[in-house]
C-alpha cells in the first residue's frame, strides 16, 4: 500500500503534488476508468485550486491537513462514491454545476440531447421549452444559457433536486429559466411549448449497469421492466403539450432507439430521427407533432 493512503510518510522528503497525484493515481487503477484524472479533481478540491494549477505547483508540498483531507476523497472514491459528489460540482456544456446525491451526475452523452435541442431552436425567435425531469437543471440551463429569448421550464418530482437546479440557475444568473415540481406533465397543466426535452430513467430494473450506478438515485435511473415506462408515459402526454409543428425529443439508453421511434409512430409524430452520442451510440431520438389541422390528440 502506497504512503499515500495508509496515512503514513515513510519517506524524509515531504509528499509532493506530483507526488501525490501519481500515488493517488495508482491507488485508483481498479476503481476508476480515469484514475489521474480522477486523483486530479480530487486533490484540487482538497486544495482549493484551480485542476491546472497543479502541473504548475507540482513540486509543492503538502502539509498533514491537505494529505488527509486527499486520502479521504481518495478512498471514497475507490468505495464506488461518484467523484461529482465528493466535490460537489460537475461541468456539463462548459457550465460549473453544483451537484449532490439527490441528482444524477450530469454526463457528456447527455450533451447531444442539448446539441440537437439547439440546431432546432432559433436564437432569434422567442420560444418555449420544456425539460422533464430535469435533476440538477443541466440540460434547462443549458438550453437557456444558449438561447436568452427562450422561456425554459424544467420540472422535476424531486423536492431535493429541484433544490440543486434553483441553486444552478441563480449561481449562474438565468432570468429565462424556471423550475416546478410534480411528475412528468402535471405542474404544466393546460400549457403548450415548442418543444419538450427529457433525459428521463430508461434503465431497465435488475440491469447489471446498475451495480456501477449505486450512488446515484434510483428514481431518476429504473424505468420498469424494459427500461420504458418513463419513456412511454412522456410521449403518451407530450401530444397535449405541444403547439402543431413542435417536436420532443429524448434520450434513452443505446439500444432502445426502435421501441422509441415506434411509440413516438404510434401517437402520431413524424419526422423521426435517432442521433448518436460522441461514442457513436444510439442516444437521442426526435419527433416532430404534425396532427391534420383539425385535430389535436
Amino acid at each position: 500500500m502506497s504512503t499515500l493512503m495508509n496515512g503514513t510518510n515513510r519517506s524524509a522528503d515531504p509528499t509532493t503534488i506530483e507526488s501525490a497525484l501519481g500515488q493517488g493515481a495508482r491507488s485508483l487503477n481498479l476503481n476508476s476508468g480515469s484514475p489521474r484524472l480522477d486523483a486530479e479533481v480530487l486533490l484540487s478540491s482538497a486544495l482549493g485550486i484551480e485542476r491546472s494549477a497543479l502541473i504548475a505547483r507540482g513540486s509543492d508540498p503538502l502539509n498533514d491537513r491537505d494529505l488527509r483531507a486527499y486520502r479521504e476523497l481518495l478512498e471514497e472514491r475507490r468505495s464506488g462514491m461518484p467523484v461529482a459528489y465528493l466535490t460537489g460540482r460537475r461541468e456539463f456544456w462548459s457550465l460549473p454545476l453544483k451537484v449532490t446525491p439527490a441528482v444524477l451526475v450530469p454526463r457528456p452523452e447527455t450533451e447531444i440531447l442539448v446539441e440537437v435541442a439547439l440546431q432546432h431552436l432559433p436564437d432569434s425567435i422567442p420560444r418555449a421549452v420544456l425539460d422533464l425531469g430535469t435533476g440538477s437543471g443541466a440540460v434547462a440551463l443549458a438550453i437557456a444559457s444558449e438561447r436568452p429569448l427562450a422561456r425554459v421550464v424544467g420540472v422535476d418530482v424531486s423536492p431535493d433536486a429541484l433544490g440543486v437546479a434553483r441553486d444552478n440557475a441563480r449561481a449562474l444568473a438565468l432570468p429565462n429559466v424556471t423550475f416546478r415540481l410534480g411528475s412528468w406533465f402535471d405542474p404544466v397543466h393546460g400549457e403548450v411549448f415548442d418543444a419538450v426535452v427529457a433525459n428521463p430513467p430508461y434503465v431497465a430494473d435488475g440491469d447489471p449497469a446498475l451495480a456501477e450506478l449505486a450512488a446515484e438515485p434510483l428514481i431518476a435511473l429504473l424505468a420498469g421492466p424494459a427500461g420504458l415506462d418513463a419513456l412511454e408515459a412522456i410521449v403518451a402526454r407530450a401530444p397535449g403539450h405541444l403547439t402543431r409543428g413542435g417536436w420532443l425529443l429524448l434520450e434513452h439508453g443505446s439500444g432502445q432507439q426502435h421501441e422509441v421511434a415506434r411509440l413516438l409512430e404510434r401517437r402520431g409524430f413524424t419526422g423521426i430521427q435517432c442521433h448518436c452520442d460522441y461514442s457513436g451510440l444510439p442516444r437521442v431520438t426526435r419527433g416532430t407533432f404534425s396532427p391534420p389541422l383539425k385535430e389535436r390528440l
